[in-house]
């Protein structure tokens, strides 16, 4: 089955195929640039792919039967390369474009052997790139995912319509999504209700050393099931596509505040000493952004927070898009 064959497509089979189809299709194009490396976005747009590429391996998996060179852990293995690179490139990026023309005389010289010593750790992870583009598992990926996509497997789900298990698949990622303690940063609870808290900058700060991982781990939650409820846009309206913007939103906000934690780890220990005594602006300005971002997030998380935010979206993802003999029927039932 061709990519531009939805039109026929019904089953949760079809579905797997183009899905898998168009990420792997996304993911190669961008292979000469990204070995080349000719610009950073060849590199960001390959991770992606892989990104969804894994998203769609998982989402699917019940209608599906990889070969085992291209399940989700060894797409898992060549996106964390790609990933390692493309973090450098966005630090590097940041920073120049950020925060370079906004530091004292004082610390440009500091600031810039920062940047020196970055680009030396970039180059290093490029060879590691061109490396595992070059491996065997890589090779093997391609050739196996290929064959595939010429001759699919399935799994014994594949031939349920896409439609009636919808609701199976997308329902586990939510809840474990509305369970992630990420949601109970920064917020207080007072005879049963839950509130955000007004934290200071200087509170915003101790929560982040002491819970901070926590709050990365929300925003990969927080992406894994924006992968996973894009693939189906098709099925639902339009409450379901806004929902799928906001997951996007918290998401980039989220990383805008990751960002800024690694960027302070990562030039603490490229230059060997804690980021407030070598670049104190860069550490406060960093620290600023941060706080910013965290009230940014404030509506958002007082959003998903309420009981019937969070039931509109579970009963938006039990009824997708049915034929018109269907709903009807379903209409009956739920009636009865």
């Amino acid at each position: 089955m061709k990519s531009d064959s939805k039109q026929s497509a019904n089953t949760l089979g079809d579905w797997a195929k183009i899905a898998l189809e168009k990420h792997f299709q996304k993911t190669i194009q961008y292979e000469e640039d990204v070995l080349s490396d000719r610009a950073p976005e060849a590199l960001h747009q390959m991770r992606v792919g892989m990104r969804r590429l894994r998203s769609a391996a998982k989402g699917f998996a019940p209608a599906l039967d990889l070969p085992k060179a291209a399940r989700q852990s060894q797409i898992g293995k060549i996106s964390h390369s790609l990933g390692s690179l493309r973090d450098l490139d966005v630090l590097l990026e940041t920073l120049e474009s950020g925060y370079k023309d906004t530091l004292p005389d004082q610390e440009k010289e500091e600031f810039k052997r920062a940047l020196t010593l970055l680009k030396s750790e970039r180059s290093h992870a490029f060879d590691a790139v061109r490396e595992t583009l070059n491996s065997e598992i890589y090779l093997s990926f391609k050739n196996s995912l290929a064959d595939w996509l010429n001759c699919p497997s399935y799994g014994e789900m594949a031939q349920v319509p896409i439609q009636y298990i919808l609701p199976d698949l997308l329902l586990p990622e939510v809840s474990a999504l509305f369970l992630h303690p990420g949601w109970l940063l920064g917020i207080k609870t007072k005879k049963g209700q839950v509130k955000i808290d007004n934290l200071t900058e200087t509170e915003v700060e101790e929560l982040f050393a002491k819970q901070g991982e926590t709050l990365h781990d929300l925003r990969k939650q927080v992406k894994r099931v924006r992968y996973q409820m894009s693939l189906f846009t098709k099925f639902y309206g339009k409450a379901y596509s806004e929902y799928v913007e906001d997951l996007k939103e918290i998401q980039e906000i989220l990383g805008k505040m990751q960002d800024g934690v690694v960027l302070t780890e990562t030039l603490s220990r490229v230059l060997g000493c804690n980021l407030q005594d070598s670049l104190p602006t860069l550490a406060e300005k960093l620290l600023e952004n941060r706080y910013l971002s965290w009230l940014e997030w404030q509506p958002l998380h007082q959003k998903y927070l309420k009981p019937e935010i969070r039931d509109h979206l579970r009963l938006e993802l039990l009824y997708p898009n049915l034929p018109s003999n269907s709903k009807k029927s379903r209409k009956k039932k739920k009636k009865g």
